[in-house]
């Protein structure tokens, strides 16, 4: 019998996830804490009730932060029964997991941390990265339903996969700011950005960022995509991660107070390649 899944947060990413779920043949319900409007939702079936989206296989967390999984977690897990699966595959704190993971199993409840990069655009493609933390029993699963969104690897027992998530951010956040400074200082330099980014596709320099947020950069357009005030939080867990392990990360203070200072300059909810604004007053 095919399992069924539920999509709790219907945000810029749970939206095109729970689209990509449905097209793959699954069967899919979503839930978002506050009302969406339906051309936001369309083809997703919504429910009401925070219960009734609890009833499913897989309850499939796509959150803002750990205090939002947290929240939902406490409304739902009296509900919940033996062999139902949690997988939260936002970015969230890896302690907490760890404790959300110890305090389901003991009742028989499965628990996967599987965020993602990609972006919404790897989200309608079903191509995002997918980092799992959980065990063998449970990532297994849960796989079928990880395949239709991306390439899963289980990296470690729960927590792990959002270890992996923080680990990418901080990859992300460094390689945005380096290619604001590389785009900036050929701008300044007199060349024409457009056509050094265009020169160094297909080299050691090149990326996905590059292209892809580079272009964002150029345009000056920075609809989002992931979000300045969702990153710095990321960043911010990635830097109490380093503490912990004793771990020198200056490159990465640097790039957090940089996202601090577009967050209070009220522009968080910008795209995250908008770190390029800073560049160029």
């Amino acid at each position: 019998m095919q399992p069924t899944i539920s999509v709790f947060g219907l945000g810029l990413m749970g939206r095109p996830m729970a689209r990509r779920l449905i097209a793959s043949g699954l069967s899919v319900k979503g839930w978002n804490r506050t009302e969406l409007s339906q051309s936001l939702v369309s083809g997703i079936p919504v429910v009401p009730r925070l219960e009734e989206a609890a009833r499913a296989n897989f309850c499939l967390l796509m959150l803002a932060d750990s205090r939002a999984v947290a929240d939902v977690l406490a409304r739902i897990e009296p509900g919940l029964s033996a062999g139902q699966v949690v997988v939260d595959m936002g970015t969230s704190d890896p302690e907490s997991s760890r404790q959300h993971a110890a305090r389901l199993n003991a009742r028989g409840i499965g628990w996967v941390d599987a965020p993602v990069s990609g972006g919404p655009d790897g989200a309608e493609k079903g191509s995002l990265a997918i980092m799992v933390g959980g065990s063998e029993s449970d990532f297994t699963k849960v796989r079928p339903m990880l395949d239709a969104l991306g390439t899963p690897v289980r990296v470690g027992e729960a927590g792990a996969g959002h270890t992996a998530k923080l680990i990418n951010q901080v990859i992300v956040g460094l390689t945005i700011e380096a290619v604001a400074e590389a785009l900036m200082l050929a701008e300044k330099a007199g060349l024409d950005p457009r056509l050094v980014q265009q020169a160094l596709r297909g080299g050691y320099a090149d990326s996905r960022i590059l292209q892809i947020h580079g272009t964002r950069m150029l345009e000056r357009s920075y609809v989002p995509g992931g979000r300045v005030k969702t990153h710095l939080k990321d960043l911010k867990m990635a830097l109490h991660l380093a503490s912990s392990v004793s771990a020198r990360t200056p490159n990465l203070r640097t790039v957090t107070d940089l996202y601090q200072k577009l967050v209070d300059r009220g522009e968080g909810d910008l795209d995250h390649s908008a770190l390029h604004k800073l560049l160029t007053v």
